[in-house]
């Protein structure tokens, strides 16, 4: 599906970016962050939902805090 396609896309992205980040010579916070972000594209596929999730639609389609 173009669904698929498109979180393998973005999920191959962020290990790229994650490999570009050299090693021990990179932020260790900014290099988790890309990882982070691999794992949730790929739990967009298999469905698994994290709290992130849930808050990140709570943020952008509901007006909280204003």
């Amino acid at each position: 599906q173009s669904r698929h396609s498109r979180h393998l896309g973005a999920c191959a992205a962020a290990l790229e970016r994650f490999g570009d980040m050299g090693g021990d010579s990179g932020d260790l916070a900014l290099a988790a962050e890309q990882l982070r972000l691999a794992r949730r594209e790929l739990g967009r596929i298999t469905g698994h939902v994290g709290a992130e999730d849930v808050l990140d639609v709570i943020f952008r389609d509901f007006c909280v805090g204003k």
